[in-house]
């Protein structure tokens, strides 16, 4: 099995890594937190001394083994860096929440958490599904959201959403071509199945990917879109025992992923399987089955921690207060609450000092 990272246009901040330079704060010390200055701030300096950062991932399901590891990447970073908002008399306080992977469930989270004023942030969510439908409530309130893992270029371009809605990884109209373009390079194929799983991400992501494969005159045999929930890919996988294509491309998640790679394995399909960072999860290999984890490529937005040399304090901390090993989805989650502390800090710094000129009836002090 392997993986190729995407890089697009890097930028970096202080502990930040950041991809796309798509978040609206910027997330660069100096203007973060006059970027951010989210609403619930006054009621925070009136009612409050809690800070609450929300971790919003699948918690229960299929979806939960990368779910869990966004929760703990934000646990650890309210661990580490909760400590800057004490002198402002505030504490940060972790609160996962469980979206289950489904956005009629996201929404009504969403929905009670754009009524709780000491929720500065939302770090999330796993699934771009998810977060096309809790945007338009977090945006309601203006009610700021960071993704670690959400691709789909939409999330970050509505009108509606634009100002509230951020990520810290790559994007399927990069990660999809570039899957093509090793599709093409690399393993030099010339007929391939595009397979989606009917999802935001899924069909996007495959979208983006056939879109390449056509233009550098790769064969479509077959591009089709199957229910997120299906466990027998039959259907598909018969016509290509018949047609043999050299890939078959699946956007969608792991844990159908690996059911799909196993019933091809087992019908004596050695086409190469190639997908996008959806596959990005040993889960992979435990569904699959170790011995059918062969000619299997993807792409991912989420850098293997062996390539980030300054993130070997956050593995350390993490495997001794977890007891196992984080990935990718678990630093990018640390990063992206990270940078949301940042932001309260220094808009807290911005509120208060405000407060203190009205209470002093002056003008002249300085942030």
């Amino acid at each position: 099995m392997g993986y190729f990272v995407l890089l697009p246009r890097v930028e970096y901040a202080p502990q930040i890594i950041l991809f796309d330079g798509e978040v609206i704060m910027q997330l660069r010390i100096g203007v973060i937190g006059a970027a951010l200055l989210w609403c619930a701030s006054a009621n925070l300096l009136a009612a409050s001394n809690v800070v609450k950062i929300v971790s919003h991932s699948p918690l229960s399901g299929p979806q939960s083994t990368t779910g869990e590891t966004i929760k703990l990447g934000v646990q650890l970073a309210v661990e580490d860096f909760g400590k800057l908002l004490a002198p402002y008399g505030y504490q940060a306080v972790l609160q996962p929440e469980d979206d289950q992977a489904n956005p009629t469930v996201g929404v009504a989270n969403a929905n009670r958490l754009i009524s709780d004023p000491a929720v500065a942030g939302i770090i999330g969510h796993y699934n771009s599904g998810v977060s096309m439908a809790t945007t338009e409530v977090y945006a309601k309130a203006n009610l700021v959201m960071i993704s670690p893992a959400n691709t789909n270029p939409a999330i970050t371009e509505r009108a509606s959403t634009a100002k509230i809605a951020n990520r810290v990884c790559g994007r399927d109209d990069v990660q999809g071509p570039a899957a093509a373009q090793f599709m093409v390079n690399q393993l030099k194929a010339k007929k391939v199945y595009v397979i989606n799983d009917k999802t935001s991400y899924g069909a996007g992501l495959a979208q983006e990917f056939e879109k390449t494969a056509k233009n550098d005159g790769v064969k479509v045999l077959l591009s089709t879109g199957v229910d997120e929930k299906e466990s027998d890919f039959s259907s598909v996988l018969n016509r290509a025992v018949i047609e043999k294509p050299d890939v078959i491309f699946f956007g969608g998640i792991y844990n159908q992923g690996g059911l799909l790679l196993k019933q091809m394995r087992q019908k004596h399909i050695e086409a190469t399987l190639l997908g996008g960072d959806g596959l990005d999860s040993a889960q992979l290999q435990s569904i699959a089955g170790a011995a059918n984890v062969r000619k299997v490529y993807f792409t991912t937005v989420a850098l293997p921690l062996n390539q980030l040399p300054k993130a070997k304090d956050f593995v350390s901390s993490y495997k001794a207060q977890f007891k196992k090993d984080p990935d990718g989805f678990a630093v990018a989650s640390y990063d992206a609450a990270h940078a949301l502390i940042l932001a309260v800090a220094e808009s807290l710094k911005v509120l208060i000092v405000q407060k203190l000129r009205l209470m002093c009836g002056k003008s002249t002090l300085k942030v």
